[in-house]
Order: C-alpha cells, then structure tokens, then sequence
C-alpha cells in the first residue's frame, strides 16, 4: 500500500461513515409524514492529482494537508428547494457525532461565476485502529438546480484547465440566474409539489395494503 492510500484511507471511512448516517436520516424523512428535504446524498475523496494541484496553487505543505486541506473529504446533499437547505444546514449544526468549524454561504453572496451552494467544514471522528482521527470534511448543500449548473461548470473547467472562454463564462453566468429563478419559482409553488408527493405516497401505501 503506497503512503496515498495510507493517508487517504480514513478519509474514506469519513465519507463512507457520512453517507450512511445522511442517507438513513433521508430514509427516515421518508417513512415519517413529513416533506423528505434530503434528495439524495454523494460523496468522493479527492483525486490525488487534484490534491497536488491545489496544494500547489495554494501553496500548502504536503506534510500540512490534513490541517490547511478542507475538502479532502467531500460530501454533497441535493435537495428539492431552497428553504430545503435551511432546514439541512439546521440539522448538521445540531449532530452530536461531529462538530461544525466553518460555514460560507454562496447562495446570498454568490460566486462571481454564479456559482451557489452552502458549504460547511466539519470535524469528523474517524475510529481506525490507530486510534481516533479527526478529521476535516467538507459538506456541500445545494438544490437540484444548483447541482447541474455546477456539474456543467465543473466539466468545462476541467476541459479547459480553469481558464473558460469569455463567451463560455458569460453564457455561464446567464443559466447559473436562469437556474436560481427556475429554484425562486419552484419554491413558490412546492405547497403544490409538497401535496402531489403526499398524494402518490398515499396512493403507494394503499397499494401495498
């Protein structure tokens, strides 16, 4: 095993640990009458050329990764509607199996990109058999929206190494406004979205009667 995986490896617990504690707190939205404001949950750990590139342009020490580093672990929840992140960013704020260092709101104060999503830096304990690890985790939420437009944006900044075409980075900015109005609009009507979902859950659960 190579020094990478050797250091990569509880952070990959860390991921995998996250996704199964958020994706049985959606389950459990979903077996209560309440509206599920988790859609689905992701998660990754960062390539290590990502790593060595970052490390790079932010001029951090190797031997200091795991402190200056934030998103070596990532986890990502999408939900339905804006006022959903609200109520998410709520409920990681009040676990009790790790502790929230850091927040920054890019959705009121968005990137110059159009970029928007919460992102929040934790702590998270990881338990190998070493000992105890904590570790920084990054948790981002954002709207369904939110999620293709960055997805998109992702690709092409990978396509041509961080430097986007005016034309491009423009055409960008106006589907990242487009993509908060479609959220804007949505969120005015999911009364109506929130009763259908109830509906076809009832319907569901008849069925299976």
């Amino acid at each position: 095993m190579s020094s990478w995986d050797t250091f990569l490896s509880p952070y990959k617990q860390a991921v995998e640990e996250l996704k199964v504690k958020l994706k049985s707190l959606r389950e459990q939205y979903q077996m209560s009458s309440k509206h599920t404001p988790i859609e689905f949950v992701t998660g990754r750990v960062k390539p290590v050329t990502s790593i060595l590139e970052k490390a790079q342009r932010k001029n951090i020490p190797l031997d200091q990764l795991a402190d200056q580093m934030q998103d070596i672990a990532g986890i990502r929840i999408v939900c339905q509607f804006v006022t959903d992140i609200d109520t998410i960013v709520h409920l990681v704020r009040t676990r009790i199996d790790f502790d929230v260092i850091e927040e920054r709101d890019y959705i009121k104060e968005k990137k110059e990109s159009g970029y928007r999503s919460y992102h929040m830096v934790v702590t998270y304990p990881v338990h190998t058999i070493d000992g105890k690890k904590d570790l920084l985790v990054e948790i981002q939420v954002r709207t369904m929206a939110m999620n293709f437009w960055a997805t998109i944006e992702h690709s092409l900044n990978y396509k041509y190494s961080g430097e986007i075409p005016a034309d491009i980075k423009s055409r960008l900015q106006r589907a990242a406004e487009a993509a908060f109005r479609l959220d804007e609009e949505m969120s005015k009507i999911q009364g109506e979205v929130r009763e259908a979902q109830q509906i076809i859950i009832r319907n569901r659960e008849g069925r299976a009667d």
